[in-house]
C-alpha cells in the first residue's frame, strides 16, 4: 500500500513508518517542517507538505493514498495546553481524511487512548466513553473515524495506553523522571494503588501496520501490551534509579505538585487486549514498563 501517516516523525509515528516500510509498503509523511520533511526522507519515506491545523492539506494527502494511519495530535506540554481545542482539530481531521476515503474501502487507522474510558475497571475494545466524562471530549474523534465504516472507509481506533515506553521516550514517563528529579522524591497520589495499561514502541508499532493491513471496518483496538502496572511500582523504579525517596501526594495537592500531570497520575484506567490479539493475531513481544525502567536509559544524562 501507498500510506499516509501523519504524526509520521514522533515517537509513535516514527515506529510505524519503519514497520510500514520493512514490510514492503510506501510511505508518504505529513512534514510541518523543513526538519521533519529531512527526517522522513532519511528513512526513506515521502514528504507531504502540510500541517494538522489546515484540513484541506490533509484530506489532499489521504486521497492520494491507499491508506491512512493518523498519529498526530496537538500535544502542547504546558500550562496554556488547550485539551478541548486539540481535540476539536483532530476532529476536523478525522472528518477531512474521512471526507477523502468515503465510498472506497480504504483502511484509515487513527489513534485514541485508553485513558479515555471509564475509571476503576478493566475496560475492553468494546468498552466507550462515558457521555458525560473529560474522556469524552477525546473520544468524538474516535467515534467519528469508527462511524467512517458505515460509508465505505475500513477504519480502527487504536487507543494507546497513558505510556507508550521505549528509547527515546519523551511523554509521561520522562516527564515524571525529570519532576522527580526537580522535586527531589518520586510521587505517587494517596496509596499509588491505582493501575496504567503501558505497551513498548516495537508493539504499538506493529499493531497499527496489522490494523492498516486487515482490521475490520469500525473496530477499536488496543494497543496494550501490560493490562495493569500499579502505579506505585512506577514511582518506586524511579525513585531507586534517582536515588531518592518515594511518597505519597495527597489527592488534593496532586495538581500542585504534578502540575497538569496531576489530572492523569492518578488514573485507574486497567485495559484488556484479549479482542486485539484475537482480531489481529498480534502479541507484544516487547519489554514491560517496569522492565523497560530497569534497563537505565529513561535515567542517562542524555534522557
Amino acid at each position: 500500500m501507498r500510506v499516509f501517516v501523519t504524526g509520521a516523525t514522533g515517537f509513535i509515528g516514527s515506529a510505524v513508518v519503519r514497520e510500514l516500510l520493512d514490510a514492503g509498503h510506501e510511505v508518504t509523511g505529513l512534514a510541518r517542517s523543513d526538519a521533519s520533511a529531512e527526517a522522513l526522507r532519511a528513512v526513506g519515506a515521502g514528504v507531504h507538505r502540510g500541517d494538522l491545523a489546515d484540513p484541506a492539506t490533509l484530506a489532499e494527502g489521504a486521497a492520494a493514498a491507499d491508506g491512512v494511519a493518523h498519529l498526530a495530535f496537538i500535544h502542547d506540554f504546558s500550562g496554556s495546553f488547550d485539551f478541548a481545542a486539540a481535540c476539536a482539530a483532530d476532529l476536523r481531521a478525522v472528518e477531512a481524511i474521512g471526507a477523502a476515503l468515503e465510498g472506497s474501502d480504504r483502511p484509515f487507522v487513527m489513534a485514541s487512548g485508553t485513558a479515555l474510558l471509564p475509571p476503576g475497571r478493566v475496560n475492553t475494545e468494546e468498552d466507550t466513553a462515558a457521555p458525560e466524562s473529560f474522556g469524552a471530549i477525546r473520544a468524538r474523534g474516535e467515534d467519528a473515524a469508527v462511524a467512517l465504516a458505515d460509508r465505505g472507509v475500513r477504519s480502527a481506533a487504536v487507543r494507546f495506553p497513558p505510556t507508550v515506553h521505549g528509547r527515546g521516550d519523551h511523554g509521561f514517563i520522562a516527564m515524571l523522571v525529570a519532576l522527580a528529579r526537580e522535586k527531589g522524591f518520586s510521587g505517587y497520589v494517596g496509596d499509588g494503588a491505582n493501575h496504567w495499561p503501558a505497551v513498548h514502541r516495537s508493539d504499538a508499532g506493529r499493531l497499527v501496520r496489522l490494523a492498516l493491513e486487515s482490521a475490520s471496518a469500525g473496530s477499536r483496538l488496543h494497543a496494550v501490551g501490560e493490562e495493569s502496572v500499579p502505579f506505585r511500582d512506577v514511582a518506586a523504579a524511579i525513585g531507586r534509579h534517582l536515588d531518592l525517596p518515594v511518597r505519597s501526594v495527597a489527592p488534593e495537592e496532586a495538581e500542585s505538585h504534578f502540575g497538569w500531570l496531576g489530572h492523569i497520575v492518578p488514573l485507574d484506567v486497567p485495559a484488556s487486549n484479549t479482542l486485539t490479539r484475537k482480531w489481529l493475531s498480534w502479541e507484544p513481544t516487547g519489554p514491560g514498563l517496569l522492565e523497560d525502567l530497569e534497563e537505565g536509559h529513561y535515567f542517562s544524562a542524555s534522557a
